[in-house]
């Protein structure tokens, strides 16, 4: 039997578990461990998009 995203979406928002945290704090944990040409190669995104989402997640050190 297959379970559609919706369903598993709500399984796991019953069980007090928020995709949208969770994916924002995935993708800052990677931000923060990988190189921006590697992050941007790895989720398809652009250089400048990787660098961002680096930048939000240390600190832009330069403000």
């Amino acid at each position: 039997m297959t379970i559609s995203v919706w369903a598993r979406s709500e399984r796991l928002r019953k069980l007090g578990i928020r995709l949208a945290e969770t994916r924002s704090t995935a993708l800052f944990q990677l931000a923060t461990g990988l190189p921006a040409a590697v992050l941007a190669r790895t989720l398809g995104t652009d250089i400048t998009v990787a660098v961002k989402w680096q930048r939000a997640a240390v600190g832009d050190r330069g403000t």
